[in-house]
């Protein structure tokens, strides 16, 4: 960090990156599938939630062999976010009436994804290469992160009543470019591994798999990846759903998801201290299933209160699980791996277990929800049953088979849940 700034100047700067970064995010992905089913898209609006996967399973590739090594992180965020901006600008223009173009449509998010997805570790590393005390400003320069994902929503939703058009896209379009003229203001950060020898095996973390021979880990790596499967129809229908229930301003009531995170992040501490490693991530997996049966028994009826209570849970629902994941990972793992366990997980979840969910309840979707008004909200009923009982039986087999760890199981520090915030790659 360059000692003419302060730390609040490189504070405020980073926190603009963070609020930018999350703001592009959120401005177009929980509007889209109601963008594309009032544009005759409807059955393919899971394909709009594959390609974040698909972008997360690919992007460790380019962070490790091209930005870790040859560029400095700040300009490479730069060329990304502009070239994924302008991509997503252009991508309403492809589509035509009737639905007319989706295919184009969703081969430009795939590649808008593909630029954006490296830029969640990019930031990161800068913001970790110029912190003091990054225990202490992390979290505060990265809850400006969430806080843009939640104006991003207030704005296209409340402010612009704009879910169902594709102006949501040309605003995220327009914030990516302005991201990456900004990152060309951010302080230089060189390549952090320059001169390190490309191993494949070090990208894909495949030392860390040598921690699957414990049992609780074992478990908690494949409940990890299960319970992402039905998670899939939360991001991808949830604001569909809200939609078709009769609640006005769908994403800006999404956006209410975001605000009980920022609070349950700040209570972590005082939770982790309370009820350990294990019982953390079954309230985690108990309010996921607690979420789908409120969706389950709001739908027929539209009945707003529960819907939106299933919303409030995503706080205890994502900090709960994925962040004492990711602490757990942190613990579990020593020193030597503990970047390689930390991409493992996210490659499992955010990968492979994000991308088998779109495509399991996109098909699903497809096959149950059907017809108009309340006819259609009763379908909505049966399809939110299912994942009720899948959560329902991966937090049961978790609850059998996974064993407190007494490593694992200590109290937690602001840094443990720094960390955790660094690695997070969904909102």
């Amino acid at each position: 960090m360059s000692s003419q700034q302060s730390p609040l100047s490189i504070g405020i700067r980073l926190s603009i990156m963070m609020f930018l970064e999350f703001f592009v995010w959120g401005a177009w992905y929980v509007t889209v599938g109601n963008y594309m089913g009032a544009n005759g898209m409807g059955d393919a609006i899971y394909w709009a939630y594959t390609v974040g996967p698909i972008a997360a399973i690919v992007s460790p590739f380019v962070l490790g062999m091209i930005a870790d090594r040859f560029f400095s992180s700040e300009r490479v965020l730069a060329v990304l976010m502009i070239i994924g901006g302008a991509v997503l600008y252009m991508a309403p223009s492809v589509v035509g009436e009737n639905g007319e173009g989706s295919t184009t449509f969703i081969l430009l998010l795939l590649l808008h994804m593909l630029c954006y997805m490296p830029t969640l570790g990019l930031t990161n590393t800068i913001a970790f290469s110029h912190l003091k005390n990054q225990e202490v400003w992390f979290p505060l320069v990265r809850v400006f992160g969430t806080l843009g994902w939640i104006v991003a929503n207030i704005l296209v939703s409340k402010v612009m009543g704009a879910d169902m058009t594709s102006k949501p896209l040309l605003v995220a379009g327009g914030a990516g470019v302005l991201m990456g003229l900004y990152s060309l203001t951010l302080p230089h950060t060189p390549p952090p591994s320059k001169g390190k020898a490309i191993s494949v095996r070090d990208i894909l973390g495949l030392d860390s798999l040598a921690l699957l021979k414990d049992r609780s880990f074992l478990v908690f790596m494949a409940s990890s990846l299960l319970i992402c499967i039905p998670l899939a129809a939360y991001y991808a229908y949830a604001p569909v759903f809200v939609a078709d229930a009769g609640i006005t301003y769908p994403a800006f009531k999404m956006s209410f998801g975001q605000m009980s995170e920022v609070l349950f992040m700040v209570l972590m501490p005082l939770f982790f201290k309370l009820l350990g490693v294990k019982r953390m991530l079954l309230f985690g997996m108990f309010a996921w299933v607690v979420r789908y049966a409120l969706f389950a028994a709001g739908a027929s009826d539209g009945v707003a209160w529960m819907i939106i209570c299933g919303i409030l849970l995503h706080g205890i629902c994502y900090d709960f699980f994925f962040v004492t994941g990711q602490i757990y990972v942190d613990q579990k793992a020593g020193p030597a791996i503990r970047a390689q366990a930390q991409g493992f997980l996210v490659l499992a979840t955010q990968g492979v277990g994000m991308l088998v969910g779109a495509l399991i309840s996109g098909n699903l979707i497809n096959a149950i929800v059907t017809g108009e008004g309340a006819a259609k909200l009763q379908t909505w009923k049966e399809f939110w049953i299912i994942p009720t009982a899948a959560a329902f039986v991966i937090m049961v087999i978790f609850l059998i088979l996974f064993k407190d760890d007494p490593k694992g199981s200590g109290e937690v520090s602001e840094e443990d849940v720094a960390k955790a915030a660094g690695t997070e790659e969904m909102v």
